[in-house]
């Protein structure tokens, strides 16, 4: 049991009483599992939850890339953002398009240190109707730009026919459910965790809340070979999987790029690609994609 704290341990590695540590559970995400009535908690992924949760990183002065011919994405994981890239390496001879699946806010962290040009990221606000805006002022020195890559829409995975009958996300808590999760800094989990809120849901309780896919390919497979049952992912996975899919909602998806960098040879040439047949093409191929206002500067705005 040395890969666990208690409550008293965990109280004690994040300095605050034990009270508070219940509140973190129900209220913030802490990752937590009861088992015969206590409380454990994986000190793998509560190292990762102080992880996504830490502000004011040191900004490095360090270049973003080695080369001008290496382009580096990193941020949140997207189908039609790995065709984006495959396209750009076939298209250009002599330079590279390299993407680190670090999460929507792992991109940003990595944005905040020039460690990359661009920045792929679909945080929801508090507010409910406005994504990434607040997330990179807190986050950044100075606002980027942002450039709308797409609008996907958001849902809940289940294996074809939806043999278990899910139609909420407050079945997820229902007993011998299995489901598959995404990592802690994705927007998808910020998602399904301001969900799971609503519905008045601990994660704790939830069987496989602990069990994180890298990828939405990944939670689709999962469900696929009968691994989980439920989880959450977007549109177009289900429909190259043939899952069945209850949607959640239509989420935009961003690039931010910081202003001093917009204007690189490479970061143009990879945002020309979005007006480009083949990326057009497929995207329509997909389901619950939305690409008219694609390439849009959402800030600053002209």
């Amino acid at each position: 049991m040395d890969q666990f704290f208690t409550t008293r341990e965990v109280a004690r590695f994040l300095k605050i009483n034990e009270k508070m540590v219940y509140s973190l559970v129900s209220e913030k995400g802490l990752p937590a599992s009861k088992v015969t009535g206590k409380w454990l908690f994986p000190k793998n992924l509560v190292a990762q939850w102080v992880e996504a949760h830490t502000i004011n990183y040191p900004k490095s002065d360090a270049p973003p890339s080695l080369s001008p011919a290496v382009l580096i994405i990193t941020g949140s994981n997207d189908i039609l953002l790995d065709k984006i890239i495959a396209m750009y390496n076939a298209h250009f001879s002599g330079q590279i398009a390299v993407f680190a699946n670090l999460g929507s806010m792992g991109g940003l962290r990595a944005l905040r240190r020039n460690l990359c040009h661009i920045a792929a990221s679909h945080l929801l606000q508090e507010d409910d109707s406005e994504y990434n805006f607040e997330f990179a002022d807190r986050e950044l020195d100075m606002m980027p730009a942002v450039v709308t890559f797409c609008k996907r829409q958001q849902g809940i995975l289940v294996a074809a026919g939806n043999p278990e009958n899910i139609t909420a996300i407050s079945d997820f808590s229902r007993p011998g459910l299995r489901m598959a999760n995404r990592p802690l800094g994705t927007g998808t989990r910020l998602l399904l965790d301001q969900e799971l809120k609503k519905a008045g849901i601990a994660g704790a309780r939830i069987n496989g809340y602990d069990r994180e896919a890298g990828r939405h390919l990944d939670v689709g497979l999962d469900i696929l070979a009968g691994r989980a049952d439920v989880g959450l992912g977007i549109h177009a996975v289900a429909g190259l999987l043939n899952l069945d899919f209850i949607p959640l909602r239509w989420e935009r998806y961003d690039l931010m790029i910081f202003k001093d960098q917009f204007f690189n040879p490479g970061i143009q040439q990879f945002l020309g690609l979005l007006h480009e047949a083949p990326f057009i093409d497929f995207a329509k191929n997909l389901k619950g994609y939305d690409i008219h206002h694609s390439g849009q500067m959402r800030y600053p705005k002209a």
